[in-house]
């Protein structure tokens, strides 16, 4: 997407003071021509970037650490900051420009730019669900979150039963490719999967949305209450390192490497809420994957062993 490509160039520049072209396209990975014509197109558009030729040269801004971005639409400003905000939270520096270029912005515009800049969590570690396809209905929330708008939303939960309720959209996780929305409800706060959610419609009614909320915070507390949930029963396995890839993608942080013997097997610790689950979580691995305690878990595994065997093995 452009428009992400050309707020990262600028929070770049921003962050390093000076950049080149070939900097620019090593760190967004795409071409020496591509990154020469994004550094043109800010410049063209009215952003104060500027080139200074020969060695030691580059593109910087005019006045250094600050720009103008008086030239962006409000539109345009929420546009580019939603595609910023997520990209600026593993790299503290971004972080930093990021915050500079809203005080560069229109005053009017800045509440709507920290907003959609806020809007997004990224969170790498899966929890064993399918990545989705972006969800159309993200934009939706996005705009909700933005604008502090309250939100009807009609959701079918695992029991596929379906309820409409009204709620505050506070702010949407990317959690390896599974979209989640964080939001406060009549109950208190929720996390609702997006895949789940049949409609969204925005209302004219403000949000209440507390003033001292911070979404990556809100979100760590949600993370922690279903790690305690997940995490109950443990078991000890030994597999193979290309197992161990797998279950790691299966258990996020509950897979725990413990050692790697002299033939490259590895101990792994695994957690789940019971000892049936661990089991039917790794019955399919067969002998790959060799349970050495609890002796519950074991228990689970030969049962379901015998019941396949019952199912499929007659003859």
């Amino acid at each position: 997407m452009r428009a992400d490509r050309l707020v990262a160039t600028l929070l770049l520049i921003q962050a390093r003071g000076r950049v080149t072209a070939a900097e620019v396209a090593a760190e967004l990975e795409v071409s020496l021509a591509t990154a020469r014509r994004d550094l043109e197109a800010l410049s063209t558009a009215g952003v104060p970037v500027y080139s200074q030729p020969g060695r030691g040269g580059g593109w910087s801004l005019v006045g250094g650490a600050r720009t103008d971005l008086t030239g962006l639409t409000s539109a345009e400003a929420r546009a580019l900051f939603l595609a910023a905000g997520p990209a600026t939270a593993l790299a503290p520096d971004l972080r930093s420009a990021l915050q500079k270029l809203v005080q560069a912005l229109p005053e009017t515009f800045r509440a709507d730019a920290r907003a959609a800049a806020d809007t997004v969590v990224v969170d790498a570690a899966p929890w064993g669900t399918d990545a989705q396809a972006r969800p159309g209905v993200v934009e939706v929330l996005q705009d909700a979150v933005v604008r502090r708008r309250k939100v009807v939303l009609e959701y079918e939960n695992r029991a596929h039963r379906r309820t409409e309720r009204v709620l505050d959209a506070w702010g949407l996780v990317d959690k390896a490719g599974a979209w989640y929305l964080v939001a406060g409800t009549a109950d208190g706060p929720r996390t609702f999967r997006v895949d789940r959610i049949i409609g969204a419609t925005i209302t004219d009614e403000p949000s209440d949305r507390p003033t001292d909320l911070e979404l990556t915070r809100e979100w760590g507390r949600v993370v922690d209450e279903v790690e305690q949930r997940r995490s109950l029963v443990s078991a000890t396995v030994r597999t193979t390192p290309r197992v161990l890839a797998v279950l790691r993608r299966q258990f996020g942080r509950n897979c725990e490497v413990l050692d790697t013997a002299d033939d490259g097997r590895v101990t792994v610790r695994l957690r789940a809420h019971l000892p049936v689950s661990l089991a039917e979580q790794l019955a399919g691995w067969g002998a790959a994957v060799e349970v050495v305690e609890p002796e519950s878990v074991r228990a689970h595994l030969a049962r379901l062993g015998a019941e396949l065997v019952a199912q499929y093995g007659r003859g």
